[in-house]
């Protein structure tokens, strides 16, 4: 991924997080970072979601934290490079949701 992350401004947060926050992405408390859970009809498709999420994610070298049982994917984004929310967290966000919306 080309250049340094930066923490988002309270000015980016208030244009780019609202769009996430409609589709049910919230802020962790305590920590500067976003997470959602996401249900899938079964194992096979959140395997599947979690499959195309990481390869995504490998390209833009932008790893979630996530935790599987099933057919449930709880993701939590964060930059570790600059402690919080950057730019690459909602691009993976976003991408993220297309997935999903791809396996509905």
């Amino acid at each position: 991924m080309a250049g340094k992350a930066h923490q988002l401004s309270t000015e980016e947060r208030e244009q780019l997080l609202p769009n996430l926050k409609a589709v049910g992405w919230n802020e962790v408390e305590g920590r500067d970072a976003i997470f959602k859970e996401f249900h899938f009809k079964d194992f096979n498709r959140a395997f599947g979601f979690m499959t195309r999420v990481a390869l995504q994610a490998e390209k833009l070298d932008h790893h979630p934290e996530w935790f599987n049982v099933y057919s449930k994917v709880h993701i939590i984004l964060s930059t570790h490079e600059c402690a919080g929310l950057s730019e690459r967290d909602i691009n993976l966000a976003s991408f993220i949701e297309q997935v999903a919306a791809s396996l509905a």
